[in-house]
């Protein structure tokens, strides 16, 4: 018995040599050690600085200054991990049973840096080969015969990872696909069969980001499986959830949720800052639905119900995340309410500007922002119930819009506007500079409302269709109103002038006040210079018709046109057909009965009655010259040709002596 207290008490004091001998030795002696008992188990350089301190129970732990830790070779020539300090303590007791558990891994200002390459990932560590070689066959990396399988390993658990301040690298194929600074990191993985549970904040502007996340199954995830994920993050001005799955290679299937107090503080948050999300978009938002994401940044929401302001949708896109993104989208809705979309960030009390008062005022002079198309490209097709926005609003409709390379294309298939119904397209270009267009055709189009809300003109009223193809360009409203060109038709149906009585214009020549009703108006139109010019307009009336001809300003916003009235029928000798000229601007124009046309009128009836008289006159005094009846100029010439010859024959015949 004595003989083993003795071999004991030689044992402890030869650990207590070796453990003294270690903590006494020098520190770049300790670091040196470790660097090479590193090296010799996972092939890759650890270089330490400045002191190195040990401690061996009850936790095996290191602690070190300035600290780098080298890459897989096959990786860039970055380290994977360097820090400014590390400290490292593993549990002696599991340790000894062949377990790994890590009490703790604490850096500060570490830059960790993750590569993927080929299924390749930098942070798979595996002892160096040997090289030994197989004489038999000359294949240096096959195994020795009879070599032995290699020994279980025990399991590996974390209790504790702090990165304080770190920067988070993240490559994928020579790509780097996530880079973030500032970031405090906490881990825990406490069991085998515990999920894994991590916390990271990372500073933004505006505030920080906020990220919890927890798998469940840890072994499962890093041998590359789907597993399950159930991911939280706060960002400043709003907030988004995922529970579903996940794999390795960060693809994702899962309940999406996303909420938003300020979206704008959100896009801020994620780098996206000035940008203005328009009221009734989304400024406060709540959208859920189920979304895949696959390694080629291609993003897949399905059942999406959205909650954007007083708006919501329902529908389904796809994401192509690139730079612009490309979207493709089948969305449908209610009531759409974008009255405000123009608005700045605090809706006025008022709400949209009326047409009355943009009449008056003219067309705006403020530069059209029209960055917005580059943002995206892609086609959104959009069903709604109605579609409200500034001064008008929409029935239901079936709108596709497409966009690409700021070139955007709004197809309507169709759109009611105006009571109406309104089918073609049309097109914002800014690519160089801002350019529309459009090609439309519209059916049962009440004229007033559609001539009210968008000039401010509400003397014509009727239902009406027509065609329109036109082109402007311009930074400002006022500039693309000026420069538009194209052509068009009008046809409308039953309907009344306010401002002056034609029926009382044709009888007693006094047309002011009261109204006009016709059956039927027709014309055809062309565009130059922001003018419209028609010179074939038809207007049917019971007991008239009336033809116009003139010039419509849409850039000056006037008018300078004349109605011709023709009587269908006798018109008791009371009056007589008076022209209207319709002059000025387009929110008071006058309207009166066009005498210059009516003097031109009677002075040339005058004249042709004068040239008639005179020349009656001459007619009769030339019959009573040559003894004969003469009614119009023709028979001149006959009867002087008549009288000649018989004078000619009188002569003749004296000449031969005969009477």
């Amino acid at each position: 018995m004595k003989w083993l207290i003795r071999i004991l008490f030689i044992l402890v004091a030869v650990a207590g040599l070796v453990i003294g001998a270690l903590l006494l030795m020098p520190g770049d002696k300790l670091g040196k050690i470790l660097a090479e008992q590193v090296k010799a188990q996972t092939g890759r350089e650890l270089t330490l600085s400045g002191d190195v301190r040990l401690s061996f129970w009850p936790v095996l732990g290191m602690e070190t200054g300035p600290v780098t830790f080298g890459n897989a070779p096959w990786a860039s020539s970055e380290p994977m991990l360097s820090a400014q300090s590390l400290a490292v303590g593993v549990d002696a007791s599991a340790l000894l049973a062949g377990d790994v558990r890590i009490r703790r891994v604490v850096a500060e200002d570490p830059v960790l840096r993750l590569e993927l390459s080929q299924g390749r990932g930098n942070w798979e560590l595996s002892a160096p080969q040997t090289g030994a070689s197989n004489t038999g066959s000359g294949n240096v990396d096959a195994p020795a015969p009879n070599s032995a399988a290699p020994a279980e390993t025990g399991t590996v658990t974390l209790d504790r990872l702090e990165l304080s301040n770190a920067r988070l690298v993240y490559v994928e194929n020579s790509v780097p696909q996530m880079d973030f600074s500032g970031v405090d990191l906490m881990a825990s993985w406490p069991d085998v069969t515990a999920p894994m549970k991590m916390s990271a904040s990372m500073p933004v502007p505006g505030g920080a980001v906020e990220v919890d996340l927890e798998i469940p199954d840890l072994p499962a995830f890093s041998s590359g499986a789907v597993t399950p994920l159930v991911l939280g993050l706060t960002a400043p001005g709003g907030e988004i959830s995922f529970d579903g799955r996940v794999n390795l290679a960060g693809e994702m299937d899962g309940k999406t949720h996303v909420r938003t107090t300020n979206t704008d503080a959100m896009l801020a948050a994620f780098g996206q800052g000035g940008v203005s999300v328009p009221m009734g978009l989304g400024r406060v938002a709540d959208v859920s639905g189920q979304m895949t994401y696959t390694k080629d940044g291609r993003i897949s929401l399905r059942d999406i119900r959205a909650v954007l302001d007083q708006n919501s949708f329902d529908g389904a896109a796809d994401i192509v995340i690139a730079s612009p993104p490309k979207i493709t989208a089948r969305l449908s809705t209610g009531d759409l309410d974008l009255t405000q979309a123009t608005a700045g960030s605090a809706p006025s009390s008022g709400g949209g500007t009326g047409g009355g008062k943009q009449a008056a005022e003219g067309w705006s002079q403020a530069p059209i922002d029209a960055s917005p198309l580059s943002l995206a490209n892609g086609t959104i097709r959009l069903k709604a119930n109605s579609i409200a926005i500034p001064d008008m609003t929409f029935g239901p409709s079936d709108l596709s819009l497409s966009l690409d390379r700021s070139r955007a294309v709004l197809k309507m298939e169709p759109a009611t506007l105006f009571s109406g119904k309104l089918t073609g397209e049309v097109v914002a270009n800014n690519r160089n500079g801002l350019s529309v267009g459009g090609n439309l055709t519209a059916t049962g189009i009440d004229l007033k409302q559609a001539l009210t809300t968008l000039g401010g003109v509400e003397r014509l009223s009727g239902t009406a269709s027509g065609t329109l193809q036109f082109l402007g360009v311009g930074q400002t409203e006022v500039q693309i109103m000026r420069s538009l060109s194209g052509k068009g038709s009008l046809d409308v149906g039953k309907g009344v002038i306010s401002g002056f009585d034609l029926d009382r214009l044709m009888g007693r020549g006094e047309g002011s006040g009261g109204t006009t009703v016709f059956n039927s108006l027709t014309a055809t139109y062309t565009i130059q210079d922001g003018n419209l010019t028609n010179n074939d307009l038809l207007m049917q009336l019971d007991n008239f018709r009336a033809d116009g001809a003139g010039r419509v300003g849409l850039g000056a916003r006037d008018i300078d046109y004349v109605f011709t009235p023709v009587a269908l029928r006798a018109n008791g000798g009371n009056g007589i057909a008076v022209p209207v000229r319709i002059k000025g601007p387009w929110s008071d124009p006058s309207i009166k009965p066009d005498l210059s046309k009516v003097i031109e009128a009677a002075t040339e009836e005058k004249l042709k009655e004068l040239e008639q008289d005179a020349k009656d006159k001459a007619l009769k005094k030339v019959g009573e010259e040559l003894n004969t009846t003469i009614s119009d100029s023709e028979q001149v010439e006959d009867a002087l040709k008549q009288k000649l010859e018989d004078e000619a024959k009188k002569g003749l015949l004296k000449l031969l002596g005969r009477d």
